[in-house]
Formats: structure tokens, C-alpha cells, sequence
């Protein structure tokens, strides 16, 4: 049974990072020497720095203890030495919450329910929603189970729009997973009732509101077609509009971001509409047809566009069009927008990666989060004209020792360029180092603080984090050379990160005889396939949540995949090297990672694999997280903790003859 049991914590606590962390020094150790790895196993101490409606309140979520959950904390902005209100959730944990109005708060819990895995994309746990009234100290939970909170209505006080899935997975069979149809309500956030506003079918499953809560874009399939279909609403228009389709066998983008300020019958997508590279582009309605190319590049994709700061007053206002290369960038329509992003870029240390993530209605009090290389990520005031420190992620971890990170390109074996990042450990070249090759495969990785990055070079490694083929942000031809012909999986994406480690080596910088490879998810896949590769360029390998058997994997959803998705998966796996093919073939030590609820890649792979690397006697260590899923969300301390050790003390200890 999900319960919810609220406790009231009203007394003055006071903050001590150290408390963190009993029986360790307060002092942070000399920038020379690494970090204890207590350090990074910590959560986030702070997060989530949001500010009233009225600018009046500060919200944020902060963990008191390395073992315990987020407590809600909600001050006076203009006083954070006033006792602050606390919310302690405890068995459930809080995740999540927005500002709903001027002392309304709605508050997302997660508890977990199950031991086992429900099955492939089924955890352990469930989800609630409350409603925290701050002047009131009252809290009310909402009945459903699970919902999905699409948005607050800055021009309805009190209501906010959820969905649900009320069929669940019954009945869809072979249909892309983002079309299951969902019923949209606007709920009354003080009354606890709930409106229908559109009750979702395969046709028209996707539902976009805008701040009054008008349903005014939409996505479906016409399963008789095989073609998606993306429609529009127009203000004091009955019905919905047909405005562009797209077969499902296609690979080409097409995303809505919003109707452009400057001419009421256009649209601002994003879609690639035959180039290589996604671009922002016009599509008028009326013709149902693409217009000019407002902005687009050569180097990677458009990845979509940047709103306006304040959401109770622009909610729907599109400012500026956004790319990432060796971090994200934005270029700017609006230069009120962009005058008050440089300003902050200017104030705030280390800007790298900067968000005004929440603002005031009259936009005089917002708080802005930072982080980067030599930021874990940092929340900051402004009010009154003043710009205050509120607190950071990771308070033990200071600049100075933080390692700097590098954006690169170098050819692959057969002339392709590949991308990628380097985190650079203090002193001198050539170093141990560690390829880190992201998860997915086909996801965008912008490096900007990476923990793991940050952990590795802080114990003295140079990582790499290669942008093999495959991965997606450099353009559909760099995305599909992973599967178009055949899977590339042991092949040429390996041969991406074996090249990125041998271009290191050959610039002075890695030592080739001090070579490793970890990752998680598909990133452990690729660890597993090369420990089996011949010639062999590292000592050992690191495998993290890892795929050992792609076909078992793929059997986990193939019944939900058609068209360019279906493609794109059965194309890749079908062909790639399954590592537990070839374990007989395994020639260096292998650590094994995984978590023992991990619904995205089921604890059977590790198991199976493990019984074969035992069955040809090949050096391993296997480490069970329990309780730990798939995601860094589910990482808790204690997960954390038992993680970096392994992982620093393998490659210490056990990568090769001597460690690495």
C-alpha cells in the first residue's frame, strides 16, 4: 500500500556540511592528494532552488545526513537566517516539487513498494503527488497513483494539468511507447477535483498546453498509414488541424517548439527537412509547409530552442535557439533575454552552463543554477538587486581541485571524425587512462560536470569520453553509420573509442600501457566486447549495468518497435557482437557492476555472464548493488560509495600485472 507520512520539522536546524560525512575531517585535503571517496558518494546536498510566484519564499531541497532523503525547505528570500520551514516525507521520499502559487506548493513522492523487478521497465517503485500549503503547514495527498504532472497554468491560480495512462501497456501491442494514449485533466489543486480535458487515442496521443490550459498541439499515429501526424489548435478553433505527417519508416525530425512571435500563423520547428544537421526552421499552418531556415549548422544539430525566463508571464515565449559542441550554447532572438544571460555569465564563477531557473512574476527576484567542469552545480539568489550564494550540490568539492575538460576530434581508422571529450587529471602527461564511453548508444552527451569524469581524474586518470558513431547531436548521417548497413556494435563504433585512446596516446598524452575501459548500460556492453577484442589495447575493463546478450535484451521490447525505431534496433543488434558470445575470447580482468533491481537492463545478464566467465576460468570480480536500479536516481550513498571504491580500488589493484 503507497502511503504518504508527513513530518514537521519547525525547529532551527543548524547546517554543517561535515555532519555529512562522521569520522573525516571537515577540511577538504590538499588539492594534490585525491579527494576521499566519500566525497563523491554523496547526493546532491542542495537542489532544486525555486522562488515564489511573489519572489517572497525560497524553496529548495537539502539531505541532512550521507544515509538520508531530500527535506523540503521553504525560507523567507529576504532573511535565510529566519528559521526556514522543513517537510520531512519519511518512508516516502521526495523527488520533485513546484511552486503552484504564492504559499501553494505540489510535491512528487516516490516509494519503493517491490524487492524484484515488476519485469522490463517496471521498478520497484511508485509515485504520488501532494499539495503543501506553506502558510497553513497542511499538506493533502491526491488519490492516484502514478500520475504524469505535465504543467502548472500560470493564468489559472490553483490548477495544473496531469495525465494518466489508464489502460496501462493492456492492449498495445507493436506501437511506439510515446503513443500509448494518455487522458489529460486539469486538476484543482484545493479542492483535490479533477476536469477531462482531452481523452487521448493512438490518433492524437500527444497533447501540448498553453498557460490557459488550452490544449493547442498534438502527435499521433494513423496505424492504417504507418504514418505519424502532428496537428494544431488555434485559438477559439473547435477542432484539431492536420499540419504535417511523416512515415514511420523515416528518419527525419520534426519537433514544435512554438508559434514564432513575429507572425501568427508560423510555427518554430525543429526538424532537419532534408539536411544532414536538424535546424530550426518556419512551417506556416496555413500552407502546411516549411518556410525560411531561421537557424541552422554544419558542425551538429539544433537542439531545440530556449524559452523565456519568467513562465508566469511568458510561458510560451521562445527567446533563443540552442546547440551544444564543447558545452551548450544559445543564440539569442530576444536581447533583453540575451543581455541578462551575459550579465550572469559575467557575475557568477565558472560559468559554463547557466540557467535562470526560476524567476518572480514581476521578475525582479530569480535564482540561477550553474555548473561545469569546476562547478558540481550552484545555486544563486538575486534579489533586491543583490546576488547571493544559496548552496551547491556537492559542497565539499571546491574549484581548484576539479579537473579541466577538453573538447576534441580525431579519425577514426577508416577517416571518419569522431568527437569527443577529455577530463584531464593534475601533473604531467602521459597518464593512466579511461575510456568512458556513454550509455544509450543513441543519445547526446554534452560533457560539462561529469562525476564519473571528475572521480577517475581526481585519482589521477585522463578519461576520454568518445562521441562514437552512433551517438546522436553530430547529424542523422553520423547517428545511423551505427546500424544503415549493419550493426556497428564490437565494430566500427568500438573501433571509435579504441582510436580515441591511440589518438591520445600518439599526442603524449595516455600511456599505452596504462589503459582501461569502463561504462554503464551500453557503455558496459562495450567494456564486456572489449575485454574480448584482439589486439588488445587495455588492461582491463569495467562493465557497468552492462548488456552481455543483445538478443535477450532486444526480446524485452521488440513487440513495441515498427518502423525507423524497429530499424534502427533489429538493424543494430541483429549484427553486432553479443558479448556473451565471445567470452571464451576474454583476455583481461573484468569488474562487474550491476544493481540488483535494475529494471532497464535485468540482473539475468550479469548472472549469465558471470557463469560463463566462470565456466572458462577468466579473471572477474562481480559487485551487486542492492537495491539499485538502472538510473543515477536510485544510487543512493551507500550504492555510491561501494561503487567508486570497487571500481578505484580494480583499477589500482587488478588492471594488469601492476595496476593502473
Amino acid at each position: 500500500m503507497l502511503q504518504i507520512v508527513m513530518t514537521f520539522k519547525n525547529h532551527c536546524l543548524k547546517w554543517v556540511v561535515c555532519a555529512l560525512l562522521p569520522g573525516l575531517f571537515c577540511t577538504n585535503p590538499a588539492t594534490a592528494d585525491p579527494y576521499p571517496l566519500e566525497y563523491w558518494a554523496l547526493r546532491d546536498v542542495v537542489s532544486r532552488v525555486q522562488v515564489s510566484p511573489d519572489g517572497s519564499r525560497l524553496a529548495l531541497m537539502r539531505i541532512m545526513a550521507r544515509d538520508a532523503n531530500p527535506v523540503l525547505e521553504v525560507y523567507d528570500a529576504s532573511n535565510f537566517d529566519k528559521e526556514p520551514f522543513r517537510l520531512n516525507a519519511d518512508p516516502m521520499e521526495i523527488i520533485w516539487y513546484w511552486w503552484a502559487g504564492e504559499q501553494d506548493i505540489v510535491v512528487s513522492f516516490r516509494q519503493r513498494v517491490r524487492t524484484r523487478i515488476d519485469g522490463f521497465n517496471q521498478g520497484v517503485y511508485e509515485y504520488k503527488l501532494a499539495l503543501l500549503d506553506v502558510k497553513k503547514e497542511e499538506i493533502e495527498q491526491f488519490r492516484e497513483v502514478n500520475p504524469q504532472f505535465e504543467n502548472l497554468l500560470p493564468n489559472k491560480p490553483d490548477k495544473a494539468i496531469i495525465s494518466f495512462n489508464p489502460g496501462g501497456d493492456k492492449g498495445i501491442e507493436k506501437i511506439d511507447e510515446a503513443f500509448r494514449p494518455r487522458a489529460y485533466y486539469e486538476l484543482d489543486l484545493e479542492k483535490e477535483t479533477k476536469k477531462l480535458l482531452v481523452q487521448g487515442k493512438l490518433t492524437l496521443g500527444q497533447v501540448e498546453f498553453d498557460a490557459d490550459g488550452r490544449p493547442w498541439a498534438a502527435r499521433g499515429f494513423d496505424i492504417s498509414k504507418n504514418e505519424f501526424i502532428w496537428y494544431i489548435r488555434r485559438t477559439g478553433a473547435g477542432g484539431w488541424e492536420e499540419i504535417h505527417r511523416r512515415h514511420e519508416d523515416s528518419f527525419e525530425t520534426f519537433e514544435i517548439e512554438g508559434f514564432d512571435p513575429d507572425k501568427a500563423d508560423t510555427l518554430l520547428v525543429t526538424a532537419t527537412n532534408g539536411r544532414d544537421k536538424a535546424a530550426l526552421w518556419e512551417f506556416n499552418i496555413n500552407s502546411k509547409s516549411f518556410g525560411e531556415m531561421i537557424y541552422g549548422r554544419n558542425d551538429v544539430d539544433v537542439a531545440g530552442v530556449r524559452r523565456h525566463s519568467n513562465p508566469w508571464t511568458d510561458q510560451d515565449t521562445i527567446v533563443g535557439v540552442a546547440y551544444s559542441t564543447d558545452k551548450p550554447h544559445v543564440e539569442y532572438f530576444n536581447a533583453i533575454e540575451g543581455a541578462t544571460y551575459a550579465q550572469l555569465e559575467g557575475l557568477i564563477p565558472d560559468a559554463h552552463d547557466l540557467r535562470i531557473t526560476s524567476r518572480s512574476k514581476d521578475g525582479n527576484t530569480l535564482t540561477v543554477y550553474n555548473s561545469g567542469p569546476h562547478d558540481p552545480g550552484t545555486y544563486y539568489l538575486i534579489k533586491d538587486g543583490a546576488l547571493k550564494t544559496v548552496g551547491g550540490k556537492q559542497p565539499m568539492l571546491k574549484s581548484e581541485a576539479l579537473a579541466d575538460v577538453r573538447y576534441i576530434n580525431y579519425k577514426a581508422r577508416d577517416g571518419r571524425t569522431i568527437y569527443g571529450f577529455i577530463t584531464l587529471p593534475k601533473g604531467d602527461p602521459p597518464f593512466p587512462t579511461v575510456v568512458l564511453p556513454h550509455g544509450g548508444p543513441f543519445v547526446s552527451e554534452t560533457i560539462g560536470y561529469d562525476e564519473w569524469g571528475q572521480v577517475l581524474a581526481n585519482n589521477g586518470y585522463l578519461v576520454l569520453q568518445p562521441q562514437y558513431r552512433g551517438s546522436l547531436n553530430y547529424g542523422l548521417d553520423y547517428y545511423m553509420a551505427a546500424f544503415k548497413e549493419s550493426g556497428q556494435g564490437g565494430y566500427s563504433m568500438q573501433d571509435d573509442k579504441d582510436d580515441g585512446a591511440l589518438y591520445l596516446v600518439k599526442e603524449g598524452l595516455a600511456d599505452p600501457d596504462r589503459l582501461a575501459m569502463f561504462g554503464w548500460s551500453y557503455g558496459g556492453y562495450a567494456a564486456l566486447v572489449a575485454a574480448a577484442r584482439s589486439p588488445q589495447i587495455y588492461q582491463c575493463v569495467v562493465a557497468g549495468a552492462a548488456v552481455s546478450d543483445t538478443l535477450m535484451q532486444v526480446g524485452y521490447y521488440s513487440r513495441l518497435l515498427r518502423g525507423a525505431s524497429e530499424m534502427e534496433q533489429i538493424n543494430m543488434w541483429r549484427d553486432s557482437i553479443s558479448p556473451i558470445d565471445v567470452v571464451g575470447q576474454v583476455n583481461v580482468p573484468i569488474l562487474l557492476i550491476h544493481g540488483s533491481v535494475d529494471q532497464r537492463v535485468p540482473p539475468m545478464h550479469v548472472r549469465k555472464y558471470v557463469d560463463k566467465l566462470e565456466k572458462y576460468n577468466k579473471p572477474h570480480k562481480f559487485v551487486e548493488l542492492d537495491g539499485a536500479d538502472h538510473f543515477s536516481n536510485t544510487l543512493f550513498y551507500d550504492h555510491q560509495l561501494k561503487l567508486y571504491e570497487s571500481l578505484i580500488g580494480f583499477l589500482q589493484k587488478d588492471c594488469g600485472p601492476g595496476g593502473l
